[in-house]
């Protein structure tokens, strides 16, 4: 069962107001600035297609990358607001936004958030963000990971406290929102199943079909190979016995008497 947090934020909460003005209620569209280097681009679609693709008939979620959830109590598009470099919400409707509105959205936060970590950003996601997911987001699942040294931790919520996840014995780590582990897969954060298999993209996907239709096509060209083989030798065969009949009736032997 998911766990989608409802929560009241009081105006002293960690993010200081920018400025009065209040903006109309709508579809806002995402604050976040363009992703930092081009790992962190591939790292945030990776997440996104597989999830898309495993969870391709379902339409109770909505995940997305560098966009901005709006959390204001007093409904502000001004102030409290944060973009997770990805994030899931579970329970929902699955449909195109330009942002994420929580008091639009029956006051629903993330149930799982990955921040992707860099040299400008590694302080704030390790400890700002960290604590307004646990305190204010209440994310029950939040992780992060270094595309350039390959570190990568998550935390679980408990009676409102982040424990440490500890890793399985291949290191993953298991996110009990998705149903699925992470782990770090050919330098990437991979998504894998509860039996530890990795999440592929529609493009190994694709890779894969495209490559058993091949083996396929191997091994049918090879019994139609053998088949053929087979028939050649059946017919040497018969010309083997087709000679020996003949030399024998030279001989006035009848073959069937023998």
């Amino acid at each position: 069962m998911s766990v989608v947090q409802n929560f009241e934020i009081s105006d002293d909460t960690l993010d200081d107001v920018s400025d009065g003005v209040i903006f109309p209620s709508g579809d806002f569209y995402s604050d976040e600035p363009p992703l930092e280097t081009y790992l962190h681009l591939q790292q945030m679609l990776l997440f996104i297609k597989c999830l898309d693709w495993l969870w391709r008939d379902r339409n109770d979620f909505f995940a997305a990358g560098n966009l901005t959830i709006y959390y204001s109590s007093r409904k502000l598009k001004s102030e409290k607001f944060r973009g997770p470099d990805f994030f899931v919400v579970l329970d929902t409707e699955r449909k195109p936004r330009k942002s994420w509105v929580v008091w639009e959205e029956d006051g629903k936060y993330p149930n799982l958030i990955i921040e992707i970590l860099s040299s400008s950003t590694r302080n704030v996601d390790k400890d700002l963000k960290k604590k307004i997911y646990q305190n204010v987001f209440r994310t029950p699942d939040y992780f992060w990971f270094d595309p350039d040294n390959l570190e990568f931790a998550g935390f679980h919520l408990v009676d409102g406290q982040y424990e440490p996840l500890q890793p399985t014995s291949q290191g993953l780590l298991w996110s009990q929102q998705l149903n699925l582990y992470l782990g770090v897969y050919e330098d990437k954060l991979r998504f894998f199943t509860s039996e530890g298999e990795l999440v592929p993209t529609p493009e190994e996907v694709a890779e894969q079909e495209m490559q058993r239709a091949e083996q396929e096509k191997q091994r049918a060209e090879q019994e139609k190979q053998r088949a053929e083989q087979e028939m050649q030798r059946a017919e040497q065969e018969k010309q083997k016995n087709d000679r020996l009949s003949a030399k024998l009736r030279e001989l006035g032997i009848n073959a069937d008497d023998i």
